[in-house]
């Protein structure tokens, strides 16, 4: 199994007149959990969309390994299926209906919506959706998963906890994960590496590794030192507001 299942070479992406990313190189290492942050129009959503294949690079070459599936940051979950059909629409590979019963069960409670398998989308809370919406994406064997500003929509608190539900469902669950967020605080709580982009066309700023066990508490060193390193990259670090602010 390979090693490095995302790779990016000498990437570019022009959308006419508009250069997105130049020369763009990258590499994601089997069960990393890389996080992208950046200005606003920078590129990161660009980048989710050549790494699903849902776009192709004007030049350069985008290699994946594996199967990937994606968590976007508005609701994904089909409103006319319950719980429990929504999450089984990740399990279609599955032909033994046994095994697919099984797992729908493991996925049920590792979100812990055991007793709304059949609720219906409208009836859940937003973070309850998103727990839906991560499940169906790492139903099965998912190899990757890519995460576009997934929880955004959702108030602080509930915002926390997501970020606590999705380290857990990596840890029974492991895959590699790519997020791209707004927020540096979610950034540094959850990634074993931060990318931090510049303004379009985007390249690497810096690159920060981070090697606590995660999510890590606000307080945590590592924490700290990243956001204010982060801040500093895009120009911020004077703006006290700025923290925990979309960038």
């Amino acid at each position: 199994m390979n090693s490095k299942p995302l790779i990016l070479e000498s990437v570019a992406r022009s959308f006419g007149a508009v250069e997105v990313f130049r020369d763009l190189s990258l590499e994601v290492a089997r069960g990393e959990f890389v996080a992208v942050v950046g200005p606003s129009g920078c590129g990161k959503t660009t980048l989710l969309n050549l790494l699903s294949d849902f776009d192709t690079p004007t030049s350069g070459q985008v290699i994946c390994h594996g199967s990937v599936r994606m968590v976007y940051q508005h609701g994904g979950l089909f409103p006319w299926l319950t719980v429990s059909e929504n999450i089984t629409m990740g399990l279609r590979h599955l032909t033994d209906e046994a095994e697919r019963a099984r797992q729908l069960r493991e996925m049920l409670r590792l979100i812990r919506l055991e007793g709304f398998a059949g609720h219906y989308p409208r009836q859940l809370s937003g973070g309850m959706r998103q727990r839906v919406e991560l499940a169906r994406a790492l139903a099965g064997e998912t190899d990757i998963l890519l995460l576009d500003e997934p929880f955004s929509a959702l108030d602080y608190l509930t915002r926390l906890r997501m970020r606590r539900d999705l380290a857990h469902l990596l840890h029974e669950r492991p895959c590699t994960v790519v997020l791209v967020t707004h927020d540096i605080e979610e950034a540094a709580q959850l990634a074993d590496r931060v990318i931090v982009f510049s303004e379009r066309p985007a390249q690497i700023r810096c690159e920060l590794h981070l090697r606590a066990p995660r999510p890590r508490d606000l307080t945590h060193p590592e924490v700290v030192e990243a956001t204010h390193r982060i801040l500093s990259e895009l120009g911020l670090e004077h703006d006290s507001e700025s923290a925990f602010a979309v960038i």
